[in-house]
């Protein structure tokens, strides 16, 4: 038995035999030509380029049907293969050389890929992955060979490779392809975001998966916790078993739980909601009970492409949400872009500290032109349902006054074009920052409501990056700072009569799922597949049995202490054990 831990990119889990996906190219032929051939061994690169496209454009079509917004992604694949500096460099070398095409070609490729890994971003850093996945692609219609396609698995599978390319991933059958985990990608790669979409559980970042198993191999992929375990013994494997039991009747519990309130026994509300990236992702909302979508990013429209999104074409996504998720609520998060999220269209240059720099609001307020646009779009989709505007990782008043400003701005061009909208719809922004959560109070007379940002709060306050596996140990939820610094944004929030949020990765946390319900908080919001153990935990508890619990917690120490007790405590109630997980 052998365990490795990589990156959970799609929750679940999943248990069976293993196909691994080997490339077929092993080598890349290598051979002298005279000047008389390089003529034709252009033509050779034009055809294979031409094939390419063609087959990209397939796929992409294929994928259009169902998942709009990734068939985006061979936009860029297209504009790979169109590239004129990799075809030049090509022929440079052709020339200069006087080697194979598909020597010079796989030189000029690799130049490219190694490029984009050693920059320092990841989003630009998983974009060699593109680069990969088309010159492959390229170099098989070089060399004449057949492209092992995951659409023909004959028995379900979990698939093993080193890395798994958009157009790999999009020709899986649904029906046998039941997880995937590979050495390489992260939580934004685009093998992460297909993932998501088509509900399989995923774990990537394995770095050596492919050198430690064999074909029919049998393996448990644990998309929750990031963990994969080969030929596990009997005990891990019947531990498994009951865990994907319970997730069973979880989800068997949740026929009957998701038209009803999440409240405790005595009556207490709080609202779950949830997070989404993709448009698609809504049609699964009322399947867990979603009360409407507590943080909506938006961020996503802008990358994976050479343009920035229209105003037109921003409206109709937003109005589609809106009408969708009607009469809940559509939390539209303004454009988070910068940190570890870049877009192509923006040029937005690299920073040694691109968390703590020109991201998310500072970007926004700098550019008004790309700001405006967005709020118009959404202000002019608002008639249409529920819809709330929600700025990121504002850091104090004067950032909320001039967002506020651009909005009124927008608000008054609209009503000189005679465009409709609604004047009274809620702006929020997010606590993500100390600053904010220490100036609650003030914030709170400016705005409607108040949405914690728990991943960017705790990285701030406790000055851990939370993507650095040497400082990964530091990174702690349940710091007595960082519950002060909650408690201390619900309790301003309410003396100024606004409601409050949580849309971090604690928000889906049993274990904090109690001490957020003692703390008032009103809503949480959180991967829907989350959404059904937190419901029924919170239906098994009395409000002023949470509250006397935070209490406690609030007086302790040390986040060790934090855990300790909040274990101890759920265990003896009987509300949480591993298999919640």
């Amino acid at each position: 038995m052998l365990k490795l831990e990589g990156i959970g990119v799609s929750s679940g889990i999943a248990m069976g035999k293993i196909f691994l996906l080997k490339d077929l190219i092993s080598s890349i032929p290598s051979y002298s030509i005279k000047k008389s051939q390089i003529p034709g061994e252009i033509k050779r690169l034009k055809k294979a380029l031409a094939k390419t496209e063609k087959e990209i454009k397939k796929i992409q079509g294929k994928v259009r049907g169902e998942f709009k917004k990734e068939a985006r992604i061979f936009d860029v694949h297209l504009l790979i293969v169109k590239d004129k500096r990799m075809f030049e460099k090509v022929v440079q070398r052709l020339k200069k050389k006087r080697v194979n095409v598909e020597s010079a070609f796989a030189f000029v490729a690799q130049e490219f890929i190694s490029g984009f890994a050693q920059i320092n971003v990841d989003y630009l850093r998983e974009r060699r992955i593109d680069i990969e996945d088309v010159a492959k692609r390229i170099l098989h219609n070089l060399l004449g060979l057949q492209r092992k396609s995951l659409s023909r698995l004959q028995e379900k599978r979990v698939i093993i490779a080193h890395n798994l390319s958009p157009s790999e991933t999009a020709s899986m059958s649904k029906d046998k392809v039941i997880a995937f985990a590979t050495d390489m990608g992260g939580k934004t790669s685009h093998t992460a975001i297909m993932a998501r979409a088509l509900e399989i559980p995923a774990v990537v970042g394995l770095k050596e998966i492919t050198s430690k198993v064999q074909n029919e191999d049998f393996i448990i992929i644990d998309g929750n916790r990031g963990l994969v375990i080969i030929n596990p013994d009997q005990e891990t494997l019947e531990s498994y078993k009951e865990k994907e039991e319970h997730l069973f009747v979880v989800k068997k519990d949740l026929s009957i739980l998701k038209d009803l309130p999440c409240q405790t026994k005595d009556g207490r509300r709080i609202k779950l909601r949830t997070n989404i990236e993709l448009p698609q992702e809504i049609d699964h909302l009322s399947s867990y009970g979603a009360e409407g979508i507590g943080l909506y990013r938006t961020e996503f429209f802008y990358l994976n492409r050479k343009d920035l999104p229209s105003e037109e074409e921003q409206y109709h996504f937003y109005r589609k949400a809106a009408e969708k998720v009607n009469p809940y609520p559509v939390i539209i998060r303004t454009l988070d872009i910068g940190g570890d999220k870049f877009a192509s269209s923006l040029q937005i240059s690299s920073e040694l500290n691109p968390f703590l720099g020109w991201r998310a609001i500072r970007f926004c307020l700098a550019r008004p032109d790309i700001f405006k646009a967005q709020l118009r779009a959404i202000l002019r989709a608002s008639p249409f349902g529920n819809l709330k505007i929600m700025y990121p990782m504002i850091s104090g008043i004067e950032e909320l006054r001039k967002a506020n400003n651009l909005l009124r701005e927008a608000k008054t061009e609209l009503k000189s074009e005679g465009k409709e909208f609604n004047d009274n719809l809620d702006i929020g922004m997010m606590i993500e920052t100390p600053s904010a959560a220490m100036t609650a109070d003030i914030l709170a007379k400016e705005a409607n409501f108040f949405s914690i940002g728990t991943n960017d709060l705790i990285q701030y306050s406790i000055a851990v990056d939370r993507v650095n596996e040497k400082t990964a140990y530091l990174y702690e939820p349940a710091h007595p700072a960082i519950l002060r610094l909650i408690r201390n944004t619900i309790k301003a929030s309410h003396q100024e009569k606004i409601w409050v949020e949580m849309c971090g990765e604690m928000a889906s946390e049993p274990s904090f799922a109690l001490l957020l319900l003692g703390l008032e908080i009103d809503a949480l919001s959180m991967t829907p597949f989350a959404i059904p153990r937190i419901k029924k935990l919170i239906r098994q508890v009395n409000f002023q049995e949470a509250k006397e619990f935070a209490k406690t917690v609030l007086s302790l120490e040390t986040g060790k202490e934090v855990m300790d007790y909040s274990n101890a405590f759920y265990q003896k109630k009987e509300l949480f054990d591993e298999k919640n997980g």
